[in-house]
């Protein structure tokens, strides 16, 4: 349920000129999972360090 929530007011919220990081969308996403799936948010919370590192 706080997931759906979660979709809803991500919708709401974003703005279309303005488009986030890869890095930024990854860990939103790994804090919408960290209840459901605390692995899988911390293999995305990874990524986004990685994409970040490379980026840098």
């Amino acid at each position: 349920m706080f997931s759906l929530l979660a979709q809803v007011a991500r919708f709401f919220r974003s703005s279309p000129t303005q488009t986030p990081s890869h890095a930024a969308a990854l860990m939103e996403s790994a804090d919408s999972r960290a209840g459901r799936g605390a692995h899988h948010a911390q293999e995305l919370r990874a990524a986004a360090s990685a994409w970040l590192s490379v980026v840098r």
